[in-house]
């Protein structure tokens, strides 16, 4: 699986203005109902609740929340980078500058843990997050996360 086939365009912002992890939580609700038509409200509620479980900050600054949805028909994802990092309760205890979130829909077993393997391994690679950070425009955000896995799967 690569990111490209779970991540759209449009799916990648750059955000100054999340105060919180729960408004974070709501921007990319939002950017997951503007990019591929889930509700809101249905997104928000499954990102919180998996977050109850326990944090989906991996450390290094990175986090990757996600949450299973009915409705999907496959794995989508939101990439945001944060002008400002957020406290996000990560393992490591540092903030969080890094968000990439999957919804998958309720049923996706397999799907939505290839999907999770590959957005985790390219998130691992510093290489790709230093890039990542040094950018602030959001095709070059995307073109950066989409030719990451691909170059190294060729």
């Amino acid at each position: 699986m690569q990111i490209s086939k779970i991540l759209e365009p449009g799916g990648v912002k750059v955000l100054g203005h999340s105060t919180s992890k729960k408004r974070l939580f709501q921007d990319l609700a939002e950017i997951a109902s503007g990019c591929y038509g889930v509700s809101a409200s249905v997104a928000l509620d499954g990102l919180l609740e998996r977050e109850t479980l326990g944090p989906t900050g991996v450390g290094h600054g990175i986090a990757l929340p996600h949450a299973r949805i009915a409705g999907l028909s496959s794995v989508v994802g939101v990439f945001v980078k944060l002008e400002k990092s957020l406290d996000f309760d990560s393992v490591d205890r540092q903030p969080v500058d890094l968000v990439f979130a999957l919804f998958a829909p309720t049923g996706s077993g397999v799907d939505h843990l290839k999907a999770l393997a590959v957005v985790s391994r390219t998130m691992r690679d510093e290489s790709v997050c230093n890039k990542l950070r040094a950018n602030s425009d959001a095709a070059t955000l995307y073109a950066v996360l989409t030719e990451a896995r691909a170059n190294q799967a060729a």
